[in-house]
């Protein structure tokens, strides 16, 4: 697998108005105008952190032959090896993100970046396969805590609404670049060296980025928020995510009536209820003055619909892209008799539309605000994906690609739209959290989408009948996201400004 907004015309509601107590302050000279440029420094320090997050999801994939060959690793470690790494990333990203939030953005992304640079090492020195999953689960956990601190700076360092649009355009498309680039650079590396490159390879852009965001992302003025941790709701979040996410990838192997699965979803599901519970008596508690504990996550939240309706629309395109991507991938080596890096390279009209979709975002959100776009693309993926539906044994790839390029550009479109609504909106003492959030959405839709699409395909009497089933679900997802998308836009169109 692999990874809350308002609508800007609308007024901001009190649940999710900016107030006082933000750890970070705008830099000095920080672009303000429409006609002002992009302060590059800063942009290319988050940009790099995404990269190497997003980058890690899809280039160890190919490297996987030759680590069994080499450890000696069974089937069990080596899924272990490639799912760890976003099952933990998953689970630790409300922590990372109360943590940024808590004690400031920089600081909690440079603490990620090095961890995550630390576990690359780590990673490329393993000689063992229980020392490569750690260092892969290690990496998770630096990505749960660079993610949202990075798109929380990002709303700090671009405090202006078409800056930050294009900001977040090119920090989407480096991402974009990074994930669909991942299998052609591995495969080069691999081909080229060894497995262990894969890892290396992630040091001199962490270096970079920390030598980058030191220079020029100031630290912010030391202040007290006068908040408390949440330590019951944090190791509650950290259980719930980690059995929701843990148990959704082992459905696609296991199967979704195994007791394992059934038990460690139950047991996530569980420690989530206690979570909601747990939070919404301590932002009631809080609110009345009764404790100084601030909850992790403010259930009042979810109050906005425009809040709500992105998460959602996070958790259905990456529910039915990412399901799609995973079987498009089995598809191309199945039925094309593709090799892993071959199949790289067909899958790139999909996963490479950053670089397409970025200027074009951030044109339309910058006059429209982030809702129209979301619509647009999500309508376009769902017209992309029923042109899966010719697809048999013998198809010739030019007759994909209409899908392919639809899909990926449509996914792309959608997902920076989500994030700009969610930099935009955000409050900058919950900023970091609210963009944890809609990442977590995102997490769960991937892993769901995988698994449920996995079982289409492997109970389907062929391959074809499997991957059309998936291809009619994933239009529909994507067609509901858009219908969401309209709803919010109309909903802020209503409101007088």
């Amino acid at each position: 697998m692999t990874s809350a907004p308002i609508s800007p015309t609308a007024p901001v509601p009190a649940t999710v108005q900016d107030r006082p107590g933000d750890r970070d302050s705008a830099p000095p000279g920080a672009a303000t105008g429409k006609s002002a440029p992009l302060a590059r420094a800063p942009l290319i320090a988050l940009s790099l952190g995404y990269f190497l997050v997003m980058l890690d999801v899809t280039v160890v994939n190919v490297a996987i032959p030759d680590i069994r060959t080499s450890l000696g690793t069974g089937h069990s470690a080596l899924q272990w090896i490639v799912d760890g790494y976003s099952t933990v990333f998953a689970a630790l990203l409300l922590l990372g993100g109360g943590m940024a939030d808590r004690f400031g953005h920089r600081r909690v992304f440079l603490c990620g970046l090095g961890l995550f640079t630390a576990a690359s090492v780590a990673c490329g020195l393993a000689t063992a396969s229980g020392l490569l999953i750690a260092g892969r689960l290690a990496q998770g956990a630096g990505a749960a805590l660079l993610v949202p601190a990075s798109l929380a700076l990002l709303q700090v360092t671009f405090p202006d609404r078409t800056l930050r649009s294009r900001a977040v355009a090119v920090w989407g498309a480096v991402a974009s670049i990074a994930f669909g680039a991942g299998p052609a650079v591995g495969g080069l590396l691999v081909s080229g060296f060894d497995w262990r490159s894969v890892f290396w390879l992630n040091l001199p852009f962490g270096a970079l980025a920390i030598l980058l965001t030191l220079r020029h992302i100031p630290a912010p003025a030391p202040r007290s928020s006068g908040r408390k941790a949440d330590p019951m709701g944090q190791v509650l979040a950290v259980i719930g995510l980690l059995g929701v996410a843990g148990g959704l990838n082992e459905a696609g192997s296991y199967g979704w009536t195994s007791p394992l699965v059934l038990s460690v979803l139950g047991a996530g599901a569980a420690a989530l209820v206690a979570f909601v519970l747990i939070e919404r008596t301590l932002e009631s508690r809080s609110a009345q003055g009764r404790t100084r504990r601030a909850p992790l996550l403010r259930p009042s939240m979810f109050r906005s619909h425009s809040f709500t309706s992105t998460v959602a629309i996070g958790m259905l395109i990456s529910l039915g892209y990412y399901g799609m991507l995973f079987l498009a991938t089995l598809y191309f080596q199945q039925e094309h008799h593709l090799s892993a890096l071959d199949t790289g390279l067909a899958l790139l009209p999909s996963v490479c539309m950053g670089l397409a979709t970025a200027p074009l975002f951030s044109r339309i959100a910058a006059r429209t605000g982030p809702y129209l776009p979301m619509a647009a693309g999500l309508f376009l993926g769902t017209v992309g994906f029923l042109g899966w539906l010719p697809a048999g044994p013998g198809t010739p790839y030019p007759v994909l690609l209409f899908a392919l390029i639809a899909t990926g550009l449509g996914q792309t479109m959608t997902a920076l739209a989500a994030v700009s609504a969610v930099v935009e909106a955000a409050p900058p003492s919950d900023a970091a959290i609210a963009t944890a959030v809609l990442n977590v959405s995102r997490q769960i839709g991937s892993a769901v989408g995988v698994a449920l699409f996995g079982t289409f395909a492997a109970t389907a009497d062929d391959f074809a009948s499997g991957l059309h089933l998936s291809a009619a679900v994933a239009a529909g997802t994507f067609a509901l996201g858009g219908l969401l998308a309209l709803s919010v836009r109309r909903r802020a169109d209503a409101v007088p400004a």
